[in-house]
């Protein structure tokens, strides 16, 4: 019964944060929701019994593909103009 209540609770977290990957507009945060997301499913791998899938979605997805995101994103993002820059441009 506890493994019904844990793999349900899991299933409803991946899902809810695979739709929060879809649906935030915000790029830092739904790389967020993609590592809770990855990490759900490692914990669905170890109620598999498969502690070594788990580790290697851990490592490689988690910790590499993340992190890639996570820097293209922190490298990408242009600042937005505000009201004192745009009054600059407009007196020169």
């Amino acid at each position: 019964m506890m493994q019904t209540i844990a793999f349900a609770l899991f299933a409803a977290l991946t899902l809810g944060s695979a739709l929060g990957v879809v649906l935030l507009r915000d790029p830092w945060h739904s790389a967020l929701m993609l590592g809770v997301a990855l990490l759900s499913i490692a914990v669905h791998y170890v109620m598999l019994a498969a502690e070594f899938v788990a580790m290697m979605q851990i490592l490689v997805y988690v910790g590499g593909v993340l992190i890639l995101i996570t820097f293209a994103v922190m490298l990408t993002q242009r600042e937005e103009p505000t009201d004192a820059d745009t009054d600059e441009v407009a007196q020169t």
